[in-house]
């Protein structure tokens, strides 16, 4: 040490011989070496000045690489610096920015906030965009110490102080270094006297802007409660190489709360405790654990006679300081052994000042985190294991982190746990109840996708994670929102992984130990108050976060004026997450940041009109403002400030005529939404000006109705109304500012009454008028405003009666002379009869029952009576809707009207007049809507059946029916019915369907859809048919019956049809039953065959089951089923066929005969082979193949080719379907008799030389027999084949020439189907036999594990000791003790040996076991399914299901494959594919339909 002292001695003395006489210890020696200030007293701000510029001549410029001035910073402007200035290390005193006094009034936000953090030069590096921040802006700051910084590279390099290994922040803060030394630095405050002050900076277009920097912005705070910490001195250099060499690096430190004691940890175990008061040594403790391990942790408790420490050999000790007598001692307790699993993480509850009372505190909590699991130990008054928690499956290299904090939850503030091994964080809330016991309960885990190395909270509310690649996320623990991410790579983390792998006593640690040291930064990020420190190679950095005035400068450096704006509002609105800076009530909260949202919105309002382009389009100009200005009208209106919107923001904008209509045009939706009613009168006037020269008159119009009255000029606001027809402005201006609600009635009546006079149609502006009027006699008559709100209550009786009296005047006022009584109510009738009508009816509805609303609804409908029946200028919709509209007022409980009833049959004399065939649809839905609205009783009900009839108005008949429930007459009027004609059978099936009839009811509609069947039939077979099948199904037999009798034109009477149970038929055809001999005269020859035709339609719609209709509930003989299939020869023949494939119920003799009499040959074939009998089958398609051949053969040379050929083509590939068919279920005699005929049905036209036609298609026809010759080769023999076509005799005379062809084809196929046997079977014994090559290597092959530890355990498998324990290793590379397996129930014993199953492999081994025998696929591999257990085995359908599966997945065996082919080539081969026995073709693996052949390479293996 004094040779050191005396090196320094020299050095200073170089650098400073005036200042280095005063030099009294190492600390002083070392202090001004570094340049730094050492232990300064209180000093007044021009005195610390002038002592600073001092000591600044002690510092090399050359050195530190500090560049010249013109001018030296003073103290003010050095105060005054902004983030992008060269910043000073800001601390916050954590006994006074804690989080309950800072973060109480923090506010939750939605977004994600992403900003530059750090010094000068890294933001001038990453520069970030304006679309890089979210509404929150940068939430925290990290920033170099660069004192601190400095001092720790020059210890380095001047006095060999190594390199920094771990650092712990206080009020002071302490760095260790590699060479055993403490580095203590003090922080000197300084202090503002100003609360803020703005100051002028340059923005990245270079302009000079204006920004407040704060100090103090809060109310309630005094200005000492926020030091500025200046300088960092170094104040202490505690311990010295030589101790450094003996006991090795520092590898952890710890302050305890009041800053009087530093514990140091070494890497080679010792610990000392120093006095930070003097600097003295005054322990050195070396026996408090075992030898050999290094210090991992070192931390004082709340008590500062206990601390805890963590050794590498993975146990804790607990450290008592005892005074005996003057004496120091130190007494150690193990409280966690090693040997049950290393600790590498320890972290006791540290309680703030004003929470010591706290009942948990008195227990001393601490949490340890092992390599597996969790604990929760109490220290006092005794020790007790509270909790574990294991962790579960994770990455044994990752970092087990833990963090106390107290949080506030449920109204009471206990501490909660944070702990996290990977990427999943868990908390865990620890309550004391009142008995005196420890509850944990679990909270909402934070799932993350990167893998942690610390986790510190800066609050209740925040975290601040980071994760393995050197990245920092700030986190909103409640919403597990991130809201911010930092690069921290160029701070250089030092990392922890020497001390974890106890490289300085000989690496004696465990390798799961080493493993998690790799990312270990205990000793690296220090947190204290709201502040993080993280220790670099040659730096030291602080991070805090920013306060809510910080954060909205910093957007706006970055000329993000809009997300400054959003973020601002966030914090009025109390929506915002990790908030500093705010405090007090909510109204002065509000009222701060009120005021900064108005100087940026008057910034914002100055640079809109600065940046606008000066060149170019008008549109983009207004594109710009477009962009801009919206933004500065919302945020004044939210702020509720339209004085500044109308006065500053708007004479501005008036300064460009762009942004001034811009302006205009986007107050627009605020009135329109309600949120602006009120404006200045020159920005009204100025917002009508502007709307109207740009011809947006719509948009004016909905402006004006949606402003305050006492807004508008309305001198100015009339007479815009009139020139532009904005008519509901118009309204609402003699409304809302006159109180006079007649004259816009007058002023519309005018325009659109001379042409309804007229007769003339309407224009559409003049029919929109007219809309409006009758919406606005609505609004007036109901008591509400036009076009929205509602009249005042006191004028509603007044405007009701003033709108009455104009109505029903019996004049204009500028009435001429020929002008009709009642001009207005005759008007609105012309216009729109039925909507004016329901206007008179929803203000009756409003009426009271008083005399005068009685006597005005009674003048009323009188007026309506005399202008509507008197004259015969309105239609009879028009009448009618009158009369509907009377019906409903004299039909309710509370009538008051009179009308005469002689006018409703009046108006039936008009509606029904027979000799008017005009409107006839409109008169009868006139009519009913006049009955359905109650005016029904106004007639006498058997005329208006009368009428009805007599008019031909069956809906009236329908609606009179019903009444009276005569359901059965409905029916005629449905059938007589033109438009409704098929809507009957809905009607009759709802009625026999639907409850709510009686049975009587039911029957005479069923008997009366009987009588008219044959007209049901006529009108829709399909329909009749389903009605038939679902409710006449026991009267299907006689309904046909009689369908046969009619269309045969015979006397139905010797035919039976049951009748139904409710009584006897009638009607046409009961008549026919009653008398046998009604005669059929000649004439009706026509209806007859009619009525066969309709029979058919019948049958198909009932027995197709392609039309829809049931077969399950169709009961039919076999002869109806054949007599359709007879009419379908008749009238479909190209059906047949089809028909007869999706037809059940017929016999097929009758069939055949039925279809042979038609001359159908496909048909009759296919009933044939039906039958059985394919030989009879083949026989008509051959002889049908014959015929067509017959007439090719026999056509003339002139004649032009037609689709012969075609047609022969098409039936012969029927007939080689039909023998295909049949020829697996036949011998090879009855294959020879199918085919040979055909193929001499073939080739005899080729063997007619001399014939011209078989020469113009001889090679069609050799082509159709090729086609033959390869069909029949599956299935007979080639030798066969080739030896019947030389049997024949025209060959056998020398004429083989001619068929060469047909036998090269033949040899041709066979090579070919040769060729792909022998090539398929050579790829099948290869594919074999390397399967069987790989498994016999696999079985064979050595074991090479992945890692030399147990995968459960985690232990090394040579460290156990047990003599029945063994090592298991398996082909994927996992390694396992055996009393490890078992523990997890990886074993199973089956017959004296061990099957094992790979733990980690085995992805089903919580769901359950399936069976042993899948567990011998492979012996000695892992594999993914577990072996079972006797009791878990599965049950029958799970078996089942499972076996299916298997099976449709797997294929045919190579082995099987192998034996076919070998079978087929070992006899004599009859065909490439087939068998020589009929019988056993079934059996080969090549007939099954599923075949399919996999050929794929082999999969390639590493050896």
């Amino acid at each position: 040490m004094e040779k050191m002292a005396d090196e320094l001695k020299t050095e200073t003395e170089n650098l400073n011989p005036e200042q280095s006489m005063s030099s009294t210890g190492l600390e002083d020696d070392l202090g001004k070496l570094l340049g730094q200030e050492t232990l300064l007293p209180k000093l007044g701000s021009i005195d610390l000045e002038r002592e600073l510029d001092a000591k600044s001549e002690l510092i090399d410029d050359k050195e530190f690489n500090i560049p010249q001035v013109d001018t030296p910073p003073t103290l003010e402007s050095i105060l005054n610096e902004t983030d992008d200035e060269e910043e000073t290390f800001v601390l916050e005193d954590p006994s006074l920015l804690n989080i309950d006094n800072i973060d109480t009034h923090s506010y939750d936000t939605s977004s994600v906030a992403s900003s530059d953090s750090g010094d000068r030069a890294h933001m001038k590096r990453k520069k970030r965009l304006p679309d890089s921040f979210s509404l929150h802006g940068s939430v925290i700051r990290l920033s170099l110490l660069k004192g601190i910084s400095a001092q720790i590279v020059s210890a380095a390099d001047k006095v060999d102080a190594g390199l920094p290994t771990a650092i712990a922040a206080s009020n002071l803060i302490a760095v260790g270094t590699s060479h055993g030394l403490a580095l203590i630095f003090g922080l000197t405050k300084m202090r503002q006297d100003l609360m803020f002050q703005t100051r002028s900076f340059k923005n990245q277009s270079g302009e000079t802007e204006m920004c407040s920097v704060d100090i103090c912005v809060v109310f309630g705070t005094k200005l000492d409660d926020f030091p500025i910490y200046q300088n960092q001195a170094l104040r202490l250099c505690l311990g010295s190489t030589a101790v450094g060499a003996q006991y090795g690096a520092i590898s952890a430190l710890s302050i305890n709360n009041d800053c009087s004691r530093l514990l140091c940890g070494f890497a080679k175990g010792q610990i000392t405790m120093w006095d930070l008061a003097s600097g003295k040594l005054l322990r050195s403790i070396t026996d408090a654990h075992p030898p050999g391990t290094a210090i991992l942790h070192i931390k004082f408790t709340d008590d500062p006679t206990l601390a805890i420490c963590n050794d590498s050999g993975g146990s804790v000790f607990e450290l008592s300081f005892k005074r005996v007598m003057g004496v120091r001692t130190c007494e150690s307790r193990c409280l966690f052994s090693g040997s049950k699993g290393e600790v590498c993480c320890i972290e006791p509850l540290h309680a703030k000042t004003e929470l010591r009372d706290h009942p948990i505190t008195q227990y001393s909590l601490l949490a340890m985190a092992s390599l597996t699991k969790i604990l929760v130990i109490g220290l006092k008054p005794s020790l007790k294991v509270w909790m574990t928690f294991p962790y579960g499956r994770m990455d044994p290299s990752s970092v087990p982190l833990l963090a106390w904090h107290f949080v506030a939850v449920q109204n009471s503030v206990n501490p909660m746990l944070a702990f996290c091994r990977g990427d999943v964080v868990h908390f865990l809330l620890v309550k004391r109840d009142d008995s005196g016991a420890i509850h944990v309960t679990k909270q909402k885990q934070l799932h993350l996708h990167y893998d942690l190395i610390n986790f510190t909270w800066m609050n209740s509310r925040t975290v601040v994670l980071l994760d393995s690649v050197e990245k920092l996320h700030v986190i909103d623990r409640q919403t597990q929102e991130e809201l911010e991410t930092i690069e921290i790579s160029e701070v250089q983390l030092v990392y922890n992984s020497s001390h974890f792998k106890s490289l300085a006593t000989g690496g004696n640690v465990s390798q799961a130990l080493a493993l998690v040291g790799e990312k270990a930064c205990y000793q690296s990020i220090s947190s204290c108050g709201s502040q993080i420190f993280y220790l670099g190679t040659k730096s030291v950095h602080v991070m805090t976060l920013r306060s809510w005035r910080e954060r909205v400068d910093h957007l706006l450096k970055q000329e993000c004026l809009t997300e400054a704006l959003a973020l601002a509002w966030s914090f009025y609105e109390g929506k915002a997450k990790a908030v500093v800076g705010l405090s007090g009530d909510v109204g002065k909260r509000k009222a701060v940041i009120a005021d900064r949202m108005v100087e940026i919105l008057l910034h914002y309002t100055d640079r809109t009109l600065k940046k606008c382009p000066d060149q170019g389009k008008i549109q983009v100009m207004e594109q710009h403002f477009q962009d801009m200005v919206p933004v500065i009208v919302e945020y004044c209106l939210l702020l509720q400030r339209t004085d500044l919107l109308f006065s500053q923001v708007y004479d501005k904008m008036s300064e460009n005529s762009v942004a001034k209509g811009v302006f205009l045009e986007c107050l627009e939706p605020y009135i329109l939404s309600g949120k602006l009613i009120g404006m200045t009168a020159q920005v009204m006037k100025d917002l009508l000006l502007h709307f109207q020269d740009r011809n947006l008159l719509e948009n004016m119009e909905a402006c004006i109705v949606h402003m305050d009255i006492t807004s508008l000029d309305i001198q100015q606001v009339v007479l815009l109304c009139w020139e532009n027809h904005l008519y509901d402005a118009m309204i609402y201006v003699y409304n809302s500012g006159m109180n006079d609600f007649l004259s816009p009635m007058e002023r519309l009546f005018k325009v659109i009454a001379p042409p309804l006079s007229a007769g003339k149609s309407l224009t559409d502006e003049q029919v929109v008028m007219g809309n409006k009027l009758l919406v606005y006699i609505s609004c007036c008559l109901a008591g509400r405003a036009y076009p929205l709100g509602d009249i005042p209550e006191d004028l509603v009786p007044l405007v009701k009666n003033q709108v009455f009296e104009f109505l029903i005047r019996l004049h204009s006022a500028e009435a001429s002379t020929d002008e009709e009584v009642y001009p207005y109510v005759r008007t609105l009738l012309h216009f729109d009869t039925r909507e004016f009508l329901n206007v008179l009816a929803l203000t009756f509805e409003d009426f009271k029952n008083d005399k005068q609303a009685v006597e005005y609804q009674q003048r009323i409908v009188d007026i309506l009576l005399k202008v509507m029946v008197e004259n015969s200028d309105f239609t009879p919709s028009q009448v009618g809707c009158l009369f509907t509209f009377l019906a409903r007022q004299l039909a309710k409980p509370n009538n008051t009207l009179f009308v005469n009833r002689t006018l409703f049959d009046q108006v039936l004399e008009f509606l029904c007049s027979p000799d008017d065939d005009s409107r006839h649809s409109e008169r009868q839905q006139v009519l009913l809507e006049l009955l359905q609205a109650g005016g029904i009783v106004q007639f006498e009900e058997n005329r208006l059946i009368q009428m009805a009839e007599k008019a031909e108005f069956y809906q009236i008949c329908e609606f009179m029916y019903e009444r009276e429930h005569h359901y059965d007459r409905i029916i005629d009027c449905y059938l007589r019915d033109p438009v409704r004609k098929e809507d009957v059978f809905n009607y009759i099936h709802n009625i026999l369907s639907i409850p709510g009839y009686s049975a009587e009811e039911k029957h005479s509609v069923w008997q009366k859809a009987l009588e008219h069947m044959e007209e049901l039939l006529l009108l829709s077979p399909s329909k009749a048919a389903d009605l038939i099948t679902t409710h006449f199904n026991d009267q299907l037999e006689g309904i046909i019956n009689n369908l046969q009798v009619t269309s045969a034109g015979q006397p139905p009477g010797v035919l039976f049809m049951p009748l139904h149970p409710f009584g006897s038929l009638q009607g046409r055809w009961c008549t026919w039953l009653s008398s046998p001999t009604v005669p059929i005269h000649p004439g009706d020859l026509d209806v007859h065959r009619q009525d066969q035709f309709l029979l058919f339609q019948f049958l198909r719609s009932l027995l197709d089951p392609r039309e829809g209709i049931n077969q399950d509930l169709i009961h039919v003989s076999p002869c109806i089923t054949e007599q359709f299939i007879e009419l379908l020869c008749h009238y479909s023949p190209d059906q047949v066929l089809e028909m007869l494939q999706v037809l059940e119920f017929y016999r097929l003799e009758e069939t055949i005969q039925t279809t042979q009499k038609h001359q159908l040959h496909e048909a009759s074939s296919y009933l044939l082979e039906k039958k059985g009998d394919v030989h009879g089958a083949f026989l008509v398609m051959l002889e049908q193949l014959q015929s067509k051949l017959l007439v090719l053969t026999q056509e003339d040379e002139n004649s032009t080719q037609s689709d012969s050929v075609k047609d022969i083509e098409a039936t012969l590939l029927k007939t080689i379907a039909l023998c295909q068919r049949n020829s697996h279920n036949l011998n090879q005699q009855q294959r020879e008799a199918l085919w040979f005929p055909l193929l001499e049905a073939m080739m005899s036209p080729q063997k007619l030389s001399g014939s011209s036609a078989s020469c113009r298609y001889s090679e069609h026809l050799k082509n159709l027999t090729m086609q033959v010759l390869n069909n029949m080769a599956a299935f007979i023999a080639l030798p066969s084949i080739l030896q019947r076509i030389l049997q024949d005799p025209v060959y056998g005379k020398g004429k083989l020439g001619e068929i060469q062809g047909l036998v090269l084809g033949m040899l041709d196929t066979f090579n070919y189907e040769q060729t792909l046997l022998e090539t398929t079977t050579n790829l099948l014994n290869h594919d074999l036999h390397w399967s069987l090559c790989n498994l016999r290597a696999s079985v064979t092959r050595g074991l090479t594990p992945k890692q030399d530890y147990c995968c459960i355990c985690l232990q090394q498998y040579k460290r156990r000791q047990e003599t029945s324990d063994e090592i298991i290793v398996f082909s994927c590379g996992h390694l396992y003790h055996s009393l490890c397996l078992l523990s997890k129930e990886c074993g199973l014993e089956t017959q004296g040996l061990m099957r094992w199953t790979c733990y980690k492999c085995n992805s089903s081994n919580k769901a359950g076991k399936l069976c042993e025998s899948f567990s011998e696929l492979k012996k000695g591999s892992s594999t993914s399914l577990a072996q079972a257990s006797s009791e878990s085995a599965l049950d029958p359908q799970q078996i089942q299901a499972f076996d299916q599966l298997c099976r449709l997945y797997r294929g045919t065996s190579r082995l099987a494959l192998l034996t076919e082919l070998s079978r087929s080539r070992g006899g004599e081969r009859p065909g490439p594919l087939s068998v020589s026995q009929g019988d056993s073709a079934l059996s080969s693996v090549f007939q099954n339909e599923n075949f399919q052949l996999h050929l794929a390479p082999p999969p390639f293996t590493e050896e």
